[in-house]
């Protein structure tokens, strides 16, 4: 049986911070992406990717607001589905670029995720979308527009919204299909359009889901043996910004939820990602599945850090969390069968 990945790209891995988020900055990061999946695709693995969209559903949102006067704006869900349809299309075609004829093909998949409308996060929006504002600028849009916005790590102001847990994914079933029949498979991308059952319909509710969360429920969903969650930094540090920061190679799920408890990976940057780490990991249901681990890392760095044992590829690597601590020297490949 082929292993099977879920890499979560991050909204900001295809826009990054030193861009403006024109379509030839976005689809070159997705071709850097796509180097790693061909990588992969070669060592036997079937891939699910799962991206975010926050600056990219921020912005549409901006471009919705200032052309209302011409045509409606739509609601903060139907950007969601919108920014699903061009991204999946973007890495679709960064996937073919680069892939060609090793790929049988690359299938994006609109994708609807259930949530909880009395999840708490509807009452206090915590999830960062669009670009960077002054601080005269947020007053100014909080006033006219109704937005929350919030400074970000002291370089600005962005509006936030609600970000709700995800629960399940409608189409878990058609990816899995999909997967399975060899494509690779975009899905939830932007976290999934979120929706609620209201009297045995389901209904789109403005939100954006954590992407991170999202892919752990699709992981789990695909029986994947490996949640790689793409970011902006090689690996995890502890003590990030002390004299004795230091990054971590493998991790313990029990050292990752330590490490959690004590703080050292905050709500805003690495604790969601580590929270659908250890949640990916402690969710192996029975003994004949294959272990699970996780991996957070760099889109450069995804093939040494999933694929390779200790001492095979030099360089720097990202980290993994993993149900129990590894013997010197063994194979990753005996981790996923």
């Amino acid at each position: 049986m082929s292993n099977i990945a879920v890499i979560a790209v991050g909204g900001n891995a295809l826009t990054r911070e030193d861009q403006r988020g024109t379509l030839e900055e976005q689809y070159e990061n997705a071709r850097t992406m796509a180097k790693s999946v061909r990588s992969l695709l070669r060592k036997g693995w079937k891939i699910i990717i799962v991206h975010g969209n926050g600056p990219q559903v921020g912005n549409l949102a901006i471009q919705h607001e200032e052309s209302a006067r011409l045509v409606p704006a739509q609601p903060l869900f139907s950007l969601g589905a919108m920014t699903q349809g061009a991204l999946g299309s973007l890495i679709c075609l960064a996937l073919h670029d680069v892939c060609g004829t090793e790929i049988s093909g690359a299938v994006s998949v609109i994708t609807h995720v259930v949530v909880d409308r009395d999840d708490p996060a509807f009452a206090t929006p915590t999830k960062p979308i669009g670009p960077f504002f002054t601080e005269a600028e947020a007053e100014l849009f909080a006033e006219t527009r109704g937005w929350t916005m919030v400074s970000d790590a002291g370089r600005g102001f962005r509006r936030v919204v609600p970000s709700p847990m995800p629960q399940a994914t409608l189409e878990a079933d058609a990816i899995a299909a999909l997967t399975a029949a060899g494509h690779i498979v975009v899905a939830a991308g932007g976290g999934g359009i979120p929706v609620v059952e209201d009297h045995g319909v389901l209904c789109g509710v403005d939100a954006v889901i954590d992407k991170d969360f999202a892919a752990e429920r699709i992981a789990s969903a695909a029986h994947a043996n490996a949640l790689v969650m793409v970011t902006g930094v090689p690996s995890v540090k502890l003590d990030f910004g002390k004299p004795h920061e230091r990054s971590v190679e493998d991790m313990t799920v029990a050292e990752a939820r330590q490490h959690l408890a004590d703080g050292q990976f905050p709500p805003g940057s690495m604790g969601p990602k580590m929270s659908a780490a250890i949640k990916f990991v402690e969710g192996r249901t029975s003994p004949e599945e294959p272990p699970r681990f996780a991996a957070i890392t760099t889109p450069e760095l995804v093939y040494a850090t999933l694929d390779e044992p200790h001492g095979v590829v030099e360089g720097q690597r990202g980290t993994r969390i993993l149900a129990a601590a590894l013997p010197t020297l063994i194979d990753t490949k005996e981790l996923v069968g």
